[in-house]
């Protein structure tokens, strides 16, 4: 058995973490010594790193919390509904990593129409497509003053 800083460390979170996985229902401490401490088994480190996990990789805590339904009780469940909630996940994360190219290219353009020279920025293609939006990366290619 742990003490609530005990397993805090073995899963490398906060005891305020474990609080609040307690509050939002995740979580539970059936066991108190006499003093009134929690105390929490291995089942509950499992349960902790099972949460610490699932948030590492984005997922909501309503989504973490109907895969640890999911995994308490098999009986009434399909792997079908964990690789939903996966596959979820998966195309939120697609989805923000076509956001990050489409960004990089933008950033690209921007980088490659300035000179980058020390002379004054008042003519400065990186500030002026900033000011025009997204189409002012088109419309720009060089420094003026270069």
């Amino acid at each position: 058995m742990y003490r609530i800083g005990q397993l805090a460390k073995l899963a490398d979170v906060t005891p305020d973490t474990i609080r609040y996985y307690e509050k939002q229902q995740m979580m539970d401490h059936e066991i108190r010594t006499e003093g009134g401490f929690r105390l929490y088994s291995d089942n509950d480190l499992q349960r902790l790193k099972f949460i610490r996990y699932g948030r590492q990789l984005g997922f909501t805590l309503d989504a973490i919390r109907e895969l640890l339904s999911i995994r308490v009780d098999p009986e009434h469940h399909t792997c079908q509904e964990s690789k939903t909630i996966v596959q979820k996940r998966l195309n939120e994360v697609e989805g923000m990593i076509a956001e990050l190219q489409n960004m990089q290219r933008s950033l690209q353009r921007l980088n490659d129409a300035c000179c980058g020279s020390d002379h004054s920025s008042l003519y400065c293609s990186i500030l002026e497509a900033l000011e025009q939006g997204a189409t002012g990366l088109e419309v720009h290619g060089d420094c003026k003053s270069c």
